[in-house]
Parts: structure tokens; C-alpha cells; sequence
């Protein structure tokens, strides 16, 4: 089943308010829809005669010394998608060696998503996503939790002073999540009732500052997710990031930004090489990792596409999503006369849209 299969299965399963929670964005959606669209503007000039038969498409990141190059971005409230939520994503991607980025907002304690990772392969990757807390003893707890949970990076989010408007959610009146169902990672923070859930605000007050207080509390590397601005970038190697990851909240927070694809190599120059550079929003084929690893980044994050997976066919539905991508990168890879992701270089990407 190709992806856009499984996003129509996704959606005739899913209750209607639940499927335009995942698939909408802020606004307009003209950012939403620029993110793959985007990727229409750049094409791949291939080189040949170069003698790859083997091929590696494995990359080092953070906290992975071996990964996909395909990363499980985060994204919230998978329980809401399939009654195994979380924990199927978890040994979906274990199995096919992908980085998981799970996060405060899921429906799974973090602990149980490391251990159904573990379930599936012997030394997964699982990073915890989270926002700064304006109480910085909520943010130490997540950080202690993900730590004693087993995860091997930390990411924090910082494009979400304040929530986006997600027209499609304001229209179905969509503001909660329904009885059962819980952000269950704020269960039992500081300044709360025992077993108590804390709410996950945004914090327009957040600073450098804040996130130098998650770099000196943890061992872990600490990734910085939701840069576009390449100033950003490197202060953010500069404080100490192990990581960047070049997005735009999947076009749910800001209407008026550019594509992600298109701030990259302005981010990947900024950077110069310090610390990796991720990138995620609209990556919907495997011509898109390679022309994203060609301008740069170290790997692309992909949400959107395993939560369709993970509602069209559970564990296995997020399984062939991580599988169709990689295998798509690996015969780009091979079309462009590479044996190895660092093959893939910038001379080798053109704009259609202009002359070359």
C-alpha cells in the first residue's frame, strides 16, 4: 500500500474530528501545503560511473550511532489513532532501525514506550520530546523521567510561544482529549496532587537561558527542534546543542512562515558543520530524503505519514511507511550513483523554477 493508500485508509477509520486533528495546520493551511510542495521545486542531478554496488544509507546521530536516515518526528495522542498507540510506533520503529521522537503529548508514559522499543530490538533509539516549562521543576521532572526511562537524546521544542490556531480543530470544537485518554508524561510533576496530570503551556517567556538549564541538568545530548532562522542555528550549536532540526511544526504554528526544506541550507551554513542538522515537514517520498540529505541535513523527521500508517494497520502500518521510505531513499541513492548518504552533495540539487 503506498502512502497516500494509507492515508485515505487512515482516513476511513478514524473518527473525522480525530483524523483533522493530525492532518490539519494553522491557519490557512498555506504552510502545510508549501512543505511538500516545496519539494516539487528541487530536482537531483545524478552522477554516474561510480562503481556502488553496496550501498549504506545508515547515518550517525545523537544518541544513535547507526540509524534510518528516516526519524520518527513526535507527534501527539497516538492512542487516538490505534488502541496500541505509542507502543506500536515504538517496536514499528525499533524494528526498522529508525530514531522514535516520543513526546510530553503522548498517550503512553515514556517508560512504557522505551520498553515496548526494547521489545522490538535490542538497542533502540528513543528520544523525548518536550517544551520548556515556564515551572523550570516540571521541565528538571520530564528530564529525570526521560532519563530513567532509557532515552537516548532529549529534544526540545522552541517554535511554540504560544499554541498555533488549528482552524480545523476550532471548528470541530476539538480543545481536550475524550475521557480515557491523557497526556500521560505530565502525570505526577511537581505542584501537583499525586497522579495529577499538569497541563503542557506554552511559554512566550522562554529563553536561551531556559534551555541552557536542560544542557547543564542532563548527560543526555540535548537537540533543538523548530529552528528556521539561521542565527538561530548557531546560537543554538554555540549554547551547546548536540543537534538542530530545521521546522516549521509541520505548518501548525505560524501560517506565515516558508517552507522547512527551503530555510535548510541557509541553517546547514549558519551551523557549518558544528552539529547536525535535521530537517522535518513535508517529506512524503524517498527523492525527498535524498534531495534534504543532498542540502544538508543529517536525516528528515517524518510525522504525518506514520501517524496514517499507524491508524491504517497499527504496528505494521507504521512498519511499511519507515520501510517504503527507506527503501525509496536507497534506490534514489542508487539512481544518483551513490554508495553512501555523505554521496549525496549540494551541487547535485537544482531549483526546476530556475535556470541552471
Amino acid at each position: 500500500m503506498t502512502l497516500r493508500a494509507l492515508r485515505e485508509a487512515a482516513r476511513e477509520v478514524l473518527d473525522p474530528v480525530h483524523y483533522d486533528y493530525v492532518a490539519g495546520g494553522a491557519g490557512e493551511e498555506r504552510v502545510l501545503a508549501a512543505n511538500e510542495r516545496a519539494f516539487d521545486r528541487y530536482a537531483l542531478l545524478p552522477r554516474v560511473l561510480r562503481g556502488n554496488e553496496a550501498r549504506d544509507t545508515s547515518v550517525p546521530l545523537p544518541g544513535a550511532r547507526r540509524a534510518s536516515p528516516v526519524v520518527v518526528a513526535p507527534t501527539a495522542f497516538h492512542r487516538l489513532l490505534h488502541p496500541d498507540g505509542e507502543r506500536a510506533t515504538a517496536r514499528a520503529a525499533a524494528a526498522e532501525g529508525a530514531v522514535l521522537v516520543t513526546g510530553a503529548a503522548a498517550t503512553t508514559a515514556v517508560a512504557d514506550v522505551v520498553r515496548a522499543a526494547r521489545g522490538a530490538a535490542a538497542d533502540p533509539a528513543v528520544w523525548f520530546q518536550l517544551y520548556l516549562h515556564p515551572r523550570p521543576e516540571v521541565t528538571a521532572a520530564l528530564v529525570r523521567r526521560a532519563e530513567d526511562a532509557g532515552c537516548t537524546a532529549l529534544v526540545v521544542t522552541v517554535d511554540s510561544p504560544v499554541l498555533g490556531r488549528h482552524t480545523r480543530d476550532l471548528r470541530n470544537g476539538f480543545t481536550d482529549l475524550p475521557p480515557g485518554y491523557a497526556a500521560e508524561n505530565m502525570r505526577g510533576l511537581p505542584g501537583g496532587p499525586p497522579g495529577a496530570l499538569t497541563d503542557i503551556p506554552m511559554s512566550p517567556a522562554a529563553t536561551w537561558r531556559d534551555l541552557g538549564g536542560v544542557l547543564g541538568a542532563t548527560a543526555l545530548p540535548v537537540v533543538v527542534k523548530g529552528v528556521l532562522h539561521p542565527a538561530d542555528a548557531a546560537v543554538a550549536a554555540a549554547e551547546g546543542a548536540a543537534a538542530v532540526v530545521v521546522s516549521n511544526h509541520g505548518g501548525r504554528q505560524c501560517d506565515a512562515v516558508p517552507a522547512a526544506v527551503d530555510c535548510l541550507p541557509a541553517v546547514v551554513d549558519a551551523v557549518a558543520g558544528r552539529v547536525p542538522v535535521l530537517l522535518d515537514g513535508g517529506v512524503r517520498r524517498g527523492s525527498d530524503v535524498a534531495v534534504a540529505l543532498a542540502l544538508g541535513a543529517a536525516a528528515v523527521g517524518v510525522g504525518r505519514p506514520v501517524a496514517w500508517g499507524l491508524a491504517a494497520d497499527g504496528e505494521q502500518g507504521v512498519r511499511q511507511v519507515l520501510a517504503t521510505l527507506r527503501d525509496d531513499f536507497d534506490h534514489t541513492l542508487a539512481l544518483c550513483g551513490g554508495s553512501r548518504t555523505a554521496d549525496l552533495t549540494r551541487d547535485m540539487v537544482v531549483r526546476r523554477d530556475a535556470p541552471w
